[in-house]
């Protein structure tokens, strides 16, 4: 079958790829993973987080059943290799649990266009594939043995390549936090926005759960992440944002769109008025707008 001219590619080496095996490696997983993995299947990931005791997000990864009885790969776009293994392994204590890091053998590609599922079912294929979060449109993400990526190359020689920019300017535009660019180890995954798609609350116990429900009975955030759109050069991140001479919060990514850029910017909701431009200083001009549809 030939690719969909639909279809577009862009070519990435993942920031964390492990495999986590052993008899006890599914109730392990299901009980550090804040989403339920009873949905996850081969091909089939589950997109989630990994959360220190408080509820702050120290990194997140798909978790996609291997081949392999009891074998599971954890896949991150950007949360590190070392970072995730440290997380996972200080909870082993005697389960049966093995955690390898194999991430320089691995490299993939994001596809990106009506028919790209197909395309990827159409014939056994060499790795594996899943539902990515890079944009709006249909994404599927095929990763594979590193040693391979001149033939998958060939193989997309009809599709049109992305650059990292645009992709950055894709995910930013649907309001797709990157973690941890926008959610990191000092912000709670609601603030995020991320407690719809990366949140099970019917699972059961995980780590940081508690402060989850609390939170969701609860109901109030103090911050929040919102898109925002700027004229001109971009600054140095994270730029510290201003609104009538109040910090508000900061800009935490942003990438090029026509002759200005888009951004994704945690803020501060006590005094924030979501209709007055944000400053790059307390003495600045405004030169951030808050985009009127929040996330």
């Amino acid at each position: 079958m030939i690719i969909p001219k639909t279809v577009r590619f862009h070519a990435w080496r993942p920031a964390a790829w492990l495999r986590v095996s052993g008899a006890d490696a599914a109730d392990f997983l299901q009980g550090q993973f804040t989403n339920d993995l009873r949905q996850a299947a081969p091909g089939r990931g589950v997109y989630g987080l990994w959360l220190n005791q408080k509820g702050k997000v120290l990194g997140d990864s798909f978790v996609i059943p291997a081949q392999g009885d009891g074998e599971f790969l954890v896949a991150s776009y950007f949360s590190k290799a070392d970072v995730l293994r440290q997380r996972l392994e200080a909870y082993v204590v005697a389960d049966d649990v093995a955690v390898e890091d194999a991430t320089a053998g691995w490299a993939a590609v994001s596809l990106l266009g009506k028919g790209a599922g197909g395309w990827l079912a159409s014939k056994p294929r060499e790795g594996t594939f899943f539902a990515g979060r890079r944009s709006a449109e249909e994404n599927w993400e095929w990763a594979f043995p590193s040693a391979l990526i001149e033939a998958v190359r060939k193989e997309l020689s009809g599709a049109g390549e992305i650059a990292a920019p645009e992709l950055e300017r894709l995910r930013i535009t649907a309001g797709i936090p990157a973690v941890p660019a926008d959610a990191g180890p000092g912000d709670l995954p609601n603030e995020a926005l991320l407690g719809t798609d990366a949140i099970s609350g019917t699972k059961g116990c995980y780590l940081g759960q508690e402060v989850m429900a609390r939170l969701k009975s609860r109901g109030k955030l103090r911050r929040k992440l919102f898109r925002v759109a700027g004229a001109g050069s971009p600054p140095s991140l994270p730029a510290p944002l201003w609104q009538g001479g109040r910090a508000v919060g900061e800009l935490r990514s942003f990438a090029p769109d026509g002759a200005g850029f888009v951004g994704l910017a945690m803020l501060t909701l006590g005094h924030l008025l979501q209709d007055i431009p944000l400053a790059l200083g307390p003495e600045a001009s405004p030169a951030l707008a808050i985009l009127p549809n929040q996330l």
